[in-house]
């Protein structure tokens, strides 16, 4: 029978840092399943998620190239309750099976899984262990100003939409505080790579133990 990896959740806020975390590891040949990558994928044009969107949504949400316009639908969800769930009803069930799949193929000794929302994902029972990358709100509005947002309000809504910091910081096994410098973010990913590599030895031998 083969070995199943040790699977370790990574998830934080928006814009806490989650891919540069992700990177890290991946430079250090961890297999990596992101789920931001397959949420991407799964509405490429000629995908039956976008043409769900285009049906719920209508053709706003649909830029000159026939490729979902992600700026018009962030405002559209990030705006509306209802909307957003709507969404999240035609991805999230799409991206989970991907990842599963891609978790599968992927073997490894451990992997890790990036799930932003895992707080309320039901891939949460899919992983073994929980990875916070943590940081404070202000820091995450800077970076959601610098990169995503149109406006500070539009920054404070997209963090409302998401778990709190407490609710993530409460189900993480582990936590990597991403505020500092870089350098100090890579110190903490070694020394998790080793605590990884150590688990997920750990629990193969006493799987293979009588």
């Amino acid at each position: 029978m083969s070995r199943k990896p040790l699977r370790i959740g990574l998830t934080g806020g928006i814009a806490s840092g989650k891919s540069t975390v992700a990177e890290m590891f991946a430079e250090l040949g961890i297999p990596v399943i992101d789920t931001d990558v397959i949420a991407r994928e799964v509405v490429e044009p000629g995908q039956p998620a976008l043409q769900e969107i285009r049906a719920r949504f209508g053709d706003a949400m649909i830029d000159a190239q026939g490729r979902l316009d992600r700026a018009a639908m962030r405002s559209a969800v990030f705006a509306d309750d209802d909307a957003r769930r709507d969404l999240e009803a035609i991805l999230h069930p799409r991206i989970g099976a991907e990842t599963r799949r891609q978790a599968e193929a992927a073997g490894g000794d451990y992997q890790l899984i990036v799930v932003p929302l895992l707080v309320e994902s039901a891939l949460r029972q899919f992983v073994d262990r929980v990875l916070v990358v943590d940081c404070n709100e202000e820091t995450q509005l800077e970076r959601l100003l610098e990169r995503d947002a149109e406006s500070p309000g539009q920054a404070r809504r997209m963090l409302a939409a998401q778990a709190s910091r407490r609710e993530r910081l409460e189900i993480a096994n582990d936590v990597i505080v991403n505020d500092g410098p870089i350098e100090e973010t890579r110190n903490q990913v070694r020394v998790l790579a080793e605590r990884y590599s150590n688990l997920a030895a750990l629990r193969d031998r006493r799987a293979r133990s009588p």
